[in-house]
This record gives structure tokens, sequence and C-alpha cells, in this order.
């Protein structure tokens, strides 16, 4: 890139940008020190360095947590079609894949529905895979069904001319710093170094640098189990109720975003761990 061309000046195609998904593209577990019970997330962090430079540049985020694929289909494809945007980015299935019994291939069938709707506006689509889970504690199990899950994404980006942002490649995302305390949703360290992967994605500049995780001080075996039997009452045993229950932590939550909005303020940190409560 010529000295004279920074990032804050590279002007790209996208005016209006539209964010559909669960609570990874809503930005649980990046906490908004600004706005208490909001988050930031990667899809905000991606939006504030395309909105750099870009006059009249929008951003409507309609992604809620706890959503399966059907319920964003049913609830978020209409809306997303009615703003007429000119990117898109889709992160769905996360929360079927990662239930017992749940079918990778009838999943991605319904990722595949929404593609093919969604590429009716003639925007730029960008379907998120699968992080590689093999280290995580609690998501290893089903590693073989998100490998399943991520080449089917292949096959419907492939089908409907999108592009793959590539979270199972992300390295980096296998550190613990690059997830929040309850071991389902990435810290904000994690959604930093996924913001900058999807501008790289698109061939965009900008000014997210690379931060690497400090390593995690060691423990003995009896801290680790205490340190499990804390995770498991705070986070794993509401999971599992609200699920033998049939709710949703997006019960009665709807999107922050949920019309085209300009982007205000300066770039966001990096931060640190996050410290809410459990949002899963």
């Amino acid at each position: 890139m010529p000295e004279s061309l920074t990032p804050a000046t590279v002007q790209h195609p996208w005016l209006r940008y539209v964010a559909l998904g669960d609570s990874f593209t809503e930005g649980i577990g990046d906490p908004d020190p600004d706005r208490p019970g909001s988050h930031r997330g990667w899809a905000d962090r991606v939006a504030q360095e395309l909105a750099n430079g870009t006059e009249n540049f929008a951003y409507a985020n309609l992604a809620v947590r706890g959503r399966l694929i059907e319920q964003i289909r049913d609830g978020q494809v209409a809306p997303a079609l009615e703003l007429r945007p000119d990117l898109i980015t889709l992160c769905a299935g996360g929360n079927d894949v990662i239930r017992p019994g749940s079918d990778p291939d009838e999943t991605a069938r319904i990722l595949d529905t929404m593609v093919q709707l969604l590429s009716t506006t003639g925007a730029t689509i960008v379907l998120f895979n699968g992080p590689d889970v093999r280290d995580t504690p609690v998501m290893g199990s089903i590693r073989a069904k998100v490998a399943i899950f991520n080449e089917n994404v292949r096959t419907v980006a492939k089908r409907h001319d999108a592009v793959v942002a590539d979270m199972w490649s992300l390295r980096e995302l296998t550190a613990k710093k690059m997830w929040d305390k309850d071991r389902l949703h990435f810290s904000p360290l994690g959604h930093h170094t996924i913001a900058r992967m999807m501008l790289d994605t698109l061939n965009i500049p900008h000014q997210l640098d690379p931060v690497e995780p400090e390593l995690p001080a060691e423990r003995t075996w009896r801290e680790a189990r205490v340190d499990d039997a804390i995770w498991a009452r705070q986070h794993l045993f509401p999971w599992v109720i609200r699920r033998l229950r049939g709710r949703s932590s997006g019960d009665g939550i709807t999107a922050k975003r949920p019309d085209f909005e300009p982007l205000f303020g300066g770039s966001m940190p990096p931060g640190g761990d996050a410290t809410e409560a459990d949002q899963t």
C-alpha cells in the first residue's frame, strides 16, 4: 500500500452494513463500559473500521443472543432485506450444532435457504464457520460436528458466491484469554482478533493491531478443579436449567441496532477479560 494511503483514508464499496446472528454477533463477552448492559463485539469493531473515512456509512445489528438458526431465519432475514444492505454478515447455526442430537447437515440446509434469500439484495455476504474447539473445555467433544458444519458452510458460500470468514484457521483463538469466563463466548480480546480477521478477509486495510495474549499462570491440579467447580455453578448449571425449561437467554431481548445508524466516537480499545455474569 502506498505510504500516502492510510487505513483511515482507504475507500471500500460498502455504505450499508447489516449483521445477523446470535450472541456471537451481538457481542456477548465484550461489554461496553460506556453503555451498561450493552455489548460491542467483533461486528461493532468491524463497523467502526469501515466507517473511518467513509461518509454516510450506516450499520445495523439484528443479532440476538440464544437464537437458533430457524429463529434467525424467521426473525432477522426479512428485516435485513427491508434495510437493503450492500454488506451482510451472517453467523448462524452455532447454538444448533452444540445441542445434543442436532444434525449439522440439516442446520446447513436452513443456512442455504437464508443465504439464497439474502443474496437477492446483491450485497456482499460474509459467512462464518466455527472455530476449532479441540482444546476448549466445554465444546471439545463436538469438534467433529463443527468440522462437518464448516464444510457445509463452505459449500453454501460457493453456491451463492459468498465469502467465508475462517475462524477454524484462526489459531489465536485457542488461547484461553480469547474466551470469556463462561467458556462459551469470546472475550474482548477474542472479539478484537476476530474483527481483524474479518477485515483481512475483506482485504480492507485497518487500524486494529494484533494483540498477543499473555501466557496463563500455571495452576495446580487442585486450583484447576476449584475453577472448574466455580464455572459449573455459575455458568454451566444455569445454562442446562434454561435448556431443560425451554428458555433462552434471549427471551425478551431485542436487537441492539434494528435500524441503520451512523457511527460516532473514536476507535474501540481491545479490552481485557470480560467481567459480566453469564449471558449464554
